[in-house]
């Protein structure tokens, strides 16, 4: 039993992009995973994905594209505010304006860009650059 499904998926996309496939398969699905991939996919850090339904929870089979350096979760998952995403980005990405926060807010899921514009805060989930 996975105690944190986002971090195996994360990890799983992250060792497969080093090995250089070109897909992998992610189990189990879930609405916030699908909303993560979509995230990943707007900032092109992987390519499309599909939902595969088996009636064991489901899985994702997502097409890399060989753009991730680094992904992974941030634990314990960080409470932020609106004035505080630049310490983040300070500590989670090699750069400002390099790579995206994935943010949990009363909005959905959000990268920490569209946080910003919405001035909303939350809960830090991922990062990826």
């Amino acid at each position: 039993m996975l105690n944190d499904p986002l971090a195996a998926a994360l990890t799983k996309i992250f060792n497969a992009e080093r090995v250089g496939k070109r897909e992998v398969l992610i189990r189990p699905a879930s609405r916030m995973m699908k909303r993560v991939l979509e995230l990943m996919n707007e900032s092109q850090f992987i390519g499309s994905f599909e939902e595969i339904t088996d009636g064991k929870g489901g899985s994702l089979k997502v097409n890399l594209l060989g753009n991730i350096n680094k992904c992974g979760v941030i634990k314990p998952r960080f409470s932020t505010k609106t004035t505080e995403f630049e310490k983040w980005e300070k500590r989670y990405l090699p750069a400002k304006d390099f790579g995206i926060i994935l943010v949990s807010t009363p909005h959905g899921v959000l990268t920490h860009h569209e946080a910003k514009e919405k001035h909303t805060g939350g809960k830090l989930l991922a990062y990826c650059y």
